[in-house]
């Protein structure tokens, strides 16, 4: 166990009375290779707010899917409220209490929101009345900030939308152990405010609260106590009144963590990407995009912030050619790629890390070298005529794994194995390795623990030191504003304002995401 300083106190009760809802003890579970959990003890307190960190591959996800009957372990006890269970599926977990919002979300796409929350119910057996469902998730929706159209089909939703799903589904259900993977990710910072304070609520009410988050200032703001896990085992369980930031973050990774990073001042060039007056559909045929115009600079990197579902997805795939735009142009490096195909757009230089990344970034059954070709095995370098070159592809492979620090037992292991940290390292090579003119870049830490996060941030601020224009598209302010040199709000398909970071108001940002109009500029002053 990591040493602590000697002001730290370990697992001491807060001043009210607790009760333990959940013991986890000697918990033990092994996947082909790899230990995810070794021994693991943890304890939740009903009535707590209670964080777990740790890098992705720490064993988080996987100790939580224990909980909640996703995994079975292959050793340990679990005791709900004093009692020893064995869970052996989610739907043992929910009779006892217990919900787990997923960070890969479990939702049928072809089913609307109401038929998902409903799914798996024991009750009503005869008679489903979907009116009455939807009016009690809209009402659920308006008193925790996370508002989605109970009739809307899951395909039809954006990453963020989904999230809000999973999260009123458990809430649906009455969980009393309540378990949230990044629960922030999709909400204005005045819903992030809403929502604390609901959490709050719950807690004092005698819930359960288990939040997943890697990001650290987060977990300052809403947490009790914090259980930080690393290479499956647990470091230390702390109040998190008696440990700061940067002591959390080595305890998590094993070494001091940057947290200021070293941005270059701007020296933009050229307009590498241009769109004027760009409308575009969503997928219910609806109005997405209503006249966005912006500039990126070549070296410049210009932020979209908004709650998921105001556009910014059709945005990033009508640049890629996966949408079509209704009307509008689109110029990359002084060419019109207006409704171009993806290979066109790849040919013009525009590279995208998508926020699906198994599901649209990368080929989940395919190899880490396969996934690492797809932008290039068209080339002279790994393919001889109509055939590939494996002597070629292997070496291009392991000198991206090299050069991106990815960390995979060998080139042929399928990329659906790989932690999430890792998945975008594997992205993110692939991408860059193309040497774009422009990069689109949508949520490029979603789910990331801070050293992962540091590591993209990182490989994103020397894709602009190299003078590549990038589109950030995220729902995390603060990368936002230490990352872009301007940061652009969008609002159901429209842009709000502008602002500069070194001029920022967060709670002016937080009016533009409502729907407040605010400043624009085309580039910078």
């Amino acid at each position: 166990m990591t040493a602590l300083p000697d002001n730290i106190q370990m697992d001491t009760p807060p001043a009210r009375e607790q009760k333990p809802a959940v013991r986890m003890v000697g918990i033990v579970k092994r996947f082909p290779g790899v230990l995810a959990n070794d021994q693991v003890d943890l304890e939740i307190r009903a009535g707590e707010v209670h964080a777990l960190l740790g890098e992705n591959g720490a064993g988080k996800s996987t100790l939580m899917s224990v909980l909640s009957g996703l995994y079975f372990p292959d050793a340990g006890q679990v005791y709900i409220h004093g009692r020893p269970v064995t869970i052996h599926s989610p739907r043992d977990a929910i009779q006892l209490g217990i919900g787990m919002v997923h960070q890969h979300f479990m939702l049928v796409p072809v089913m609307t929101v109401a038929e998902n929350v409903v799914l798996g119910l024991d009750q009503p057996r005869f008679y489903l009345d979907l009116s009455k469902t939807e009016r009690q998730l809209t009402e659920l929706a308006n008193r925790y900030g996370l508002r989605v159209d109970p009739q809307a089909y899951i395909w039809q939703l954006s990453v963020g939308e989904q999230q809000r799903v999973e999260i009123l589904k458990m809430l649906y259900r009455g969980a009393e152990i309540l378990i949230l993977d990044e629960p922030t990710a999709v909400l204005t910072p005045q819903e992030v405010d809403d929502l604390f304070s609901t959490l709050r609520r719950m807690a004092g009410e005698g819930q359960a609260i288990i939040i997943i988050s890697h990001k650290l200032d987060e977990v300052e703001a809403i947490a009790d106590r914090v259980t930080v896990l690393r290479k499956g085992r647990k470091v230390a369980t702390v109040n998190r009144a008696q440990v700061g930031k940067a002591e959390l973050a080595r305890m998590m990774v094993g070494r001091e963590v940057l947290f200021d990073i070293q941005k270059e001042p701007l020296q933009a060039g050229e307009v590498i990407l241009e769109t004027t007056d760009l409308h575009a559909l969503g997928n219910k045929g609806l109005p997405a995009l209503r006249g966005v115009s912006l500039q990126v600079q070549a070296g410049e990197i210009v932020g979209i912030a908004g709650v998921a579902g105001n556009g910014q997805r059709e945005l990033a795939e009508t640049l890629t050619g996966l949408r079509p735009c209704k009307s509008g142009q689109i110029h990359v490096a002084g060419q019109e790629t207006t409704n171009c195909t993806p290979r066109q757009a790849i040919e013009r230089g525009v590279g995208h890390v998508p926020e699906d990344r198994l599901g649209t970034g990368l080929v989940p059954n395919l190899s880490i070298a396969d996934n690492l070709i797809l932008k290039a095995y068209r080339t002279e370098a790994l393919a001889q005529g109509p055939f590939l070159n494996p002597q070629a592809v292997r070496a291009f492979a392991r000198d991206l794994v090299t050069r991106f620090e990815v960390s995979t037992p060998t080139l042929e292991t399928p990329v659906k194995a790989l932690s999430g940290g890792n998945l975008q390292r594997v992205l993110l090579a692939r991408e860059i390795s193309s040497r774009p003119a422009v990069m689109v870049a949508v949520h490029p830490t979603r789910g990331l623990d801070i050293g992962a996060t540091e590591a993209v941030h990182r490989l994103l601020l020397e894709l602009r030191h190299q003078g590549t224009g990038i589109l950030l598209i995220s729902e995390d302010l603060d990368e936002l504003l230490v990352l872009s040199d301007r940061v652009m709000v969008l609002y159901e398909g429209q842009v709000m304002g502008e602002v500069l970071p070194e001029e920022v108001d967060v709670e002016e940002i937080g009016l533009m995401m409502a729907g407040t109009m605010g400043h624009q500029r085309m580039t910078p002053e």
